[in-house]
Formats: C-alpha cells, structure tokens, sequence
C-alpha cells in the first residue's frame, strides 16, 4: 500500500537538498567569479595579478628591471604569472570544497576542469629565445 505522508517527506527532504546544493552552488559560483591573485617574484622585478579565469589584469614592474636583461625579465614576467595562477588553482579548489564539495561527481567535475584550465602551461615547447629566432 502506498504511504503518501511517507512519500511527501521523501519529497520535502529531496527539495531540501536540491535547495542547498543550489545555495551552494550560487556561493561557489560567487566567490570564484571574484577571486583574483596577485603575486610578486622575489627579486622585485615584477608583481601580477589575474582573475578568476587565470587572465592577467595587472602588471607592475619594479625599478630593478633597469638593470636587468630583457630576456631576463620576460622570463620573470611569466614565471610569475604562472605561479599566480597555480595559486588561483589552489585557492579555487579551497572554495570548491567549502561550498559544493568534492564528494559529488559534479564537484569533482568542476575541481578538474578548475585545475586544468589553471595549471596548464600556456608557453609552447620553444623556449622564449627559439620562438623569437629570426626577429
């Protein structure tokens, strides 16, 4: 025989969480869209900051740049930037598991293509000076 109070109880929890995975997916959502990393080399040549998505939205440059090569503080410019960005993978999976989790297929789902969107390396398998051979 069916139990329709059982049944409408089944249904309220189900809403329940259906509700605060939702919540929480919101807040998720929120935080990341928000997140931005700055971080400086440590020899004071340059100091970046990106977004949510990895995108560099600042760059600020020291005065020792004057007397350091080009090469050199091009090379610190993206070392930076991808340690900003290792970072801004860090951080988002520290939001990810405080929100949805990474229990869920969905969080863990999001977790992985967070890391790799973030952890790639965006420089191709030239080195900076064989990509610039020729200029």
């Amino acid at each position: 025989m069916l139990d329709p109070d059982g049944a409408r109880d089944r249904l309220a929890a189900w809403k329940g969480r259906i509700d605060q995975l939702a919540a929480d997916t919101k807040a998720m959502s929120d935080r990341l869209q928000a997140l931005r990393v700055t971080h400086a080399d440590g020899n004071g040549l340059a100091e970046v900051t990106v977004d949510s998505v990895g995108a560099l939205v600042d760059l600020r440059l020291g005065q020792r740049i004057q007397r350091v090569a080009p090469d050199v503080v091009a090379r610190t410019i993206m070392d930076t930037v991808r340690e900003a960005k290792r970072q801004l993978a860090d951080r988002s999976q520290e939001i990810i598991a405080d929100t949805v989790g990474t229990e869920s297929a969905a969080g863990r789902a999001i977790a992985e293509r967070v890391s790799q969107q973030l952890r790639t390396d965006d420089t191709d398998a030239a080195g900076p000076d064989d990509r610039y051979r020729g200029w």
